[in-house]
Formats: structure tokens, C-alpha cells, sequence
């Protein structure tokens, strides 16, 4: 079921240099149509939102309804059965306990003196206001509510605006719910591109955030790209992708679960292996074929198997490492003997599961870090969401006269290094006299 590469050979090659450049997206085909909704909704506000609402959300809300400041969230996690809400509390809880920590070690103003005297430091401060993005349709997920409003309440963003497509019944609680557990402040009814502009532009009731991050599909992702600049984006999201790292202590029942619960996503999902026998890549696909034909989306993960499953052979425990690096996977699963000594060669990689009982799952779901990640290969030089996305940083400095009398010929150096009079003669204003 999962085509093999021997590492080494010129297939293998092949397949792995496209595998690495699965991240250059073409939005050729949608782009003129999301460009085309993201002016109209700049020009005219509601009234495209809602129209779009109606064509694309195939329902139009009722007048006054587009911004929904009291969404019913605390009564919709009431109505909910007694595990999922505590499934969801806990998360809440989990997540929000992560990040917490996460704001004391990255997101800190500090401030330090140095030898001349000089003041020097960095502030740190939430944005004011944060959009989040969750898709509706097939793809509900109120774990990613969690995983994208939490980080931003935790910076201290005190308006946090979620867009998704309400269905005005019981299917939508789950999602009303988390959004209260996540500190949610407004709730636009839509989704689509026509949300992404309403959110980015701002309209008569919908209001301008500086940061949108958040899921969604083609669409919506390139309307991301096209407001960035205007608005802060998380990145552009492409299909989910695990690779699961195997040797010959990894119990294949175990690795084909791992790929499954990504390949059940979406038809365009990665479900990749790195191993050190073909043997083992046959039980693996012994194992994706008992256990795909009982599963509810088994036409999904079927398809996602079939369009971008594979799976490498190495030689060696060194390979394993370097060609998950190469391939800059979403997830990475090491399901190897002493997972700690790998992963300190695997630089590249959104989140590291390590060892056969850190299940995927965990992360999306329960561990505490932002299941927002990277994918198409961005882990080079992209990060999970965290509560650093949510702040801006602003650099602080204050000389006594002393300071800038030791330095001034230094300054007045440079500056007429490059040409700038001008600078050199703002230093030299504040000499006194005899320092000139």
C-alpha cells in the first residue's frame, strides 16, 4: 500500500526532491476570484460578506447577526455530552497552562544596563486585536479553536475575533464551546475568503484585526497571503503530513495507526515513512490495509495513501535522522530505541513525538502546545503559534550624556562612513562645548 524508495537510488532521489518542494502551492487557479472578493468586500463591507455568506455559506445571517458579541458559548458547553465537555475543558486547560509558561520564557519585557551606562532593553505588549480562522463544512475542528484563541488570551490580546460558517444548529455547540473556553470575544458568522477580508479590512460591523491565523482551504489560504502586509498572517497552511521514524524496535501496528490519523484529514494529506527494511514496510502496509477498511473516512485516508503515501528505506540510524530533515515534516514521529539521541539531529520539524507511546494525537488534542505548525516544508524557518505570535516587540533605549560623550566620535564615525552628515551633526548638537 506504501510505494517503497531505497535510499540511495535514483528513484529514491527523485521522489524525495519532489516530496521537498511539495509546499509551492499554486494558487494560480483561485487567485483572480480571491482578489476579486477580497476588493469587493474592501469596497462595500457587510453587504459583500453577507452576499458571499449566502453563495458560499449557502445560508445569509439574519440582519444584525454577522457579529455575534454573545454566541452562546457557556450554554452551547452545557449542552454538550459529559465527555466531551470535559474533553474540551481539559484541553482548555492544558493548553492555556502551557502557554502560560511559554509567555514567562519568550514573551518577557527585560531591560538591562550596560558598561557606558546605557539603558537598553526590549517591551513587549499584546496586539490589540487577534482574528481566528476555523473552517466549517467537513472540516470542524474545535481543537484548533483552542489551539489558536488560547495562545493569543495567554499574550494578553483583549479582543480575540473568530470567523467560521455557523449551521444555526446542535453540530455547531462543540465549536461555540470552545470559543468560550478560549476567551473568545466576538464571532463573525462566515467563512471563506469573503472572512479572511472582512477580518483584514474591517467592515461597518466586523472589525479590523492585526493578526489572522487559523486553518483553512485553498481558498482561504491564499486570500491569507494576499492580506498579508495589510494584517499579520500565521502563514499560508497546506495539507497535513506526518513522518513517522522507525527502526527495527517499532511495532508496525503502532506506525500504520500514526499514518492513518493524519491520511483521515484530507485526500491531500503526507502520510510518510522512514524505516530500515523492506520488511518492515510490508508490514506496515499490512498493517494500513486491515486497519483503513474499518475506518469511518476510509475513502479519504485511502485516497490520501494512495496520492502521497511513501516510504524510505535507509541504511542507517545517521540517515534516519538526516533525511527526516530533509523532508521538514509537520509531524515527526520517532518511533525509534533512545528517540531523545534522534531527535537532537532532526532540526526540522514542527512538533516531535518521541517514542511508540507519544501518539499524534496527543498533540492535537490534549499535550498543551499549539497543534498550529508549519507544513510544505516551512519548519526550516517556521514555529509552532505560540504566545510570541501575539505581541509586538519594542526596542528601548536611554544614554545618560556621559555615555553618548564616550561613543559620539564612534557615531559620527559611522554616520559619515555612510554619507550622513546630518546624523553625525544630531550627536554632535548634544556635546557640550569642549567635547565637540
Amino acid at each position: 500500500m506504501l510505494p517503497c524508495f531505497i535510499d540511495g537510488t535514483p528513484e529514491s532521489q527523485h521522489a524525495l526532491d519532489r516530496l521537498c518542494a511539495r509546499g509551492e502551492a499554486d494558487f494560480t487557479r483561485v487567485e483572480a476570484d480571491v482578489r476579486a472578493i477580497l476588493a469587493r468586500v474592501r469596497e462595500e463591507g457587510d453587504s459583500a460578506v453577507l452576499d458571499y455568506a449566502e453563495r458560499f455559506d449557502k445560508r445569509r445571517p439574519a440582519p444584525g447577526r454577522l457579529v455575534l458579541r454573545d454566541f452562546g458559548g457557556a450554554a452551547a458547553l452545557g449542552r454538550l455530552a459529559p465527555e466531551a465537555r470535559a474533553a474540551l475543558e481539559l484541553g482548555a486547560s492544558r493548553i492555556r497552562a502551557f502557554h502560560e509558561k511559554q509567555r514567562a520564557h519568550e514573551a518577557s519585557t527585560f531591560e538591562l544596563t550596560d558598561a557606558d551606562g546605557c539603558t537598553l532593553g526590549t517591551r513587549v505588549l499584546p496586539i490589540a486585536r487577534a482574528g481566528v480562522y476555523a473552517p466549517g463544512g467537513k472540516a470542524r475542528y474545535p481543537s484548533s479553536v483552542l489551539m489558536s484563541a488560547i495562545p493569543a488570551q495567554v499574550a494578553g490580546v483583549r479582543e480575540i475575533v473568530l470567523a467560521t460558517p455557523l449551521s444555526g444548529g446542535p453540530g455547531d455547540d462543540a465549536i461555540l464551546a470552545a470559543a468560550h473556553l478560549s476567551g473568545v470575544t466576538a464571532l463573525v458568522d462566515a467563512g471563506g475568503a469573503h472572512a479572511i477580508a472582512a477580518l483584514a479590512y474591517g467592515t461597518q460591523s466586523v472589525p479590523r484585526v492585526d493578526k489572522i491565523v487559523g486553518p483553512g482551504n485553498l481558498y482561504v489560504a491564499c486570500a491569507k497571503r494576499l492580506v498579508y502586509g495589510v494584517v499579520d498572517i500565521d502563514g499560508v497552511a497546506g495539507p497535513s503530513e506526518i513522518l513517522v521514524v522507525a527502526d527495527d524496535t517499532a511495532d508496525p501496528r503502532l506506525v500504520a495507526a500514526d499514518l492513518l490519523s493524519q491520511a483521515e484529514h484530507d485526500e491531500a494529506a503526507y502520510p510518510l515513512l522512514v524505516c530500515m527494511s523492506v520488511a518492515f514496510v510490508e508490514a506496515v502496509s499490512r498493517e494500513l490495509a486491515t486497519q483503513v477498511a474499518s475506518l469511518p473516512r476510509a475513502a479519504i485516508a485511502r485516497a490520501s495513501l494512495a496520492a502521497h503515501g511513501a516510504a524510505f528505506v535507509v541504511h542507517s540510524r545517521d540517515r534516519l535522522a538526516s533525511l527526516a530533515d530533509a523532508v521538514a515534516a509537520e509531524h515527526v514521529s520517532l518511533q525509534v530505541a533512545d528517540p531523545a539521541s534522534l531527535a537532537a539531529h532532526v532540526r526540522a520539524a514542527g512538533a516531535i513525538f518521541l517514542g511508540a507511546a507519544t501518539p499524534e494525537a496527543a498533540g492535537d488534542y490534549l499535550a498543551g502546545p499549539s497543534h498550529v505548525l508549519p507544513t510544505g516544508g516551512t519548519v526550516r524557518f517556521g514555529s509552532p503559534l505560540g504566545v510570541h505570535d501575539f505581541v509586538t516587540r519594542t526596542s528601548m533605549l536611554r544614554y545618560p550624556p556621559a555615555a553618548l560623550a564616550r561613543q559620539a566620535s564612534a557615531i559620527t564615525a559611522f554616520a559619515r562612513l555612510e554619507g550622513l552628515e546630518a546624523h553625525a551633526r544630531a550627536v554632535e548638537a548634544r556635546l557640550a562645548p569642549h567635547e565637540k
